[in-house]
């Protein structure tokens, strides 16, 4: 059998299983989240989705109206697992241990933004929050205002958290250091005599491989390390602002 016959064999195959299995919005978004965790962001196109689900372009449209469409579905896909992961988006209405409640929620977001790497990339070219990303934005809300913040200063606070309260920052995804960390013994002693502290701290931060990029670091323990950072000093501001007398 010649490939191209192979290939329409496949695709009447797969339009056979599609008269089986009704063709849905949700069907369509959870197979383009699929083709994004298996080839990037890039590899999902129209075309290659209509291909995987076994149905002509033209019927993605019955379901979703264009690209910008998906994409915005896809992103609520992600936060649904978020979600799911941190059992719910409800909040007492007066949770002393706040802080902790706050970290456990931001870190399962981050261990769905993990799986799903291309999702910060996508999320940041949207125009607006849908619903179920709208929904976490205000699980983070309450949960400062359950610790007994004022909304003033969890809107300050929530501009200090950026993308972390998100689960992901600007690192993540990136490649292991860049080029102005990266080098051999013999290029930090060049950079010491222009550079001397950044040549310092590279030199401690470098790992034990004698191979590892200069500037390589664990992920998780910075993005945690930066993470208890601000929450450390959103409680002292909570307590400075709930603090009778002059500021």
């Amino acid at each position: 059998m010649s490939s191209t016959t192979a290939q329409s064999a496949a695709r009447n195959a797969a339009r056979s299983a599609e008269g089986r299995t009704p063709l849905t919005r949700e069907r369509v978004l959870q197979t383009a989240v699929d083709l994004a965790d298996a080839g990037g962001i890039d590899a999902l196109t129209i075309r290659r989705l209509a291909e995987q689900l076994g149905v002509e372009p033209m019927s993605l449209y019955y379901h979703v109206p264009n690209k910008e469409a998906i994409l915005d579905g896809i992103v609520e896909l992600v936060f649904a697992e978020v979600e799911a992961a941190t059992g719910g988006f409800d909040v007492p209405d007066a949770d002393a241990a706040w802080k902790a409640s706050l970290r456990t929620r931001i870190l399962a977001a981050r261990g769905v933004m993990l799986r799903h790497p291309w999702a910060p990339g996508v999320m940041d070219s949207r125009h607006g929050l849908g619903l179920t990303t709208a929904r976490y934005v205000d699980s983070v809300v309450g949960t400062l205002r359950s610790g007994g913040f004022s909304y003033d200063l969890i809107h300050h606070s929530m501009h200090a958290l950026g993308s972390r309260m998100f689960g992901f920052s600007q690192e993540l995804g990136e490649e292991d250091g860049g080029d102005a960390a990266s080098g051999d013994s013999e290029q930090l002693q060049q950079m010491a005599a222009q550079v001397p502290h950044l040549a310092a701290m590279l030199s401690v931060v470098r790992h034990d491989d004698p191979d590892s990029t200069l500037g390589w670091c664990d992920d998780q323990f910075e993005f945690e390390f930066g993470l208890d950072l601000l929450l450390d000093g959103l409680e002292r501001a909570r307590q400075r602002e709930s603090s009778p007398g002059p500021r």
